[in-house]
């Protein structure tokens, strides 16, 4: 239940724009890092998932990125 809600949300957010629209930025990773916690998500179910997702994307602060980085859920 919980699960299901947290992805959902996830999926709303990826619908409305994402880190560009609400955050004005991008990602610097691929895949990025709303569909990384939603994959870690999945795989791991809702604690570990967003463990994952949230120390992702405290790796995600480089504004000078030129290149996206391939970090796949592991």
């Amino acid at each position: 239940m919980i699960k299901r809600l947290i992805l959902a949300s996830i999926r709303w957010y990826q619908r409305r724009g994402g880190s560009r629209h609400f955050f004005n930025t991008e990602c610097n990773f691929e895949p990025s890092c709303s569909q990384y916690t939603y994959q870690a998500i999945s795989q791991y179910g809702s604690w570990r998932g967003i463990k994952l997702g949230v120390a992702r994307m405290k790796r995600c602060n480089d504004p000078d990125c030129v290149h996206k980085k391939h970090d796949p859920v592991p």
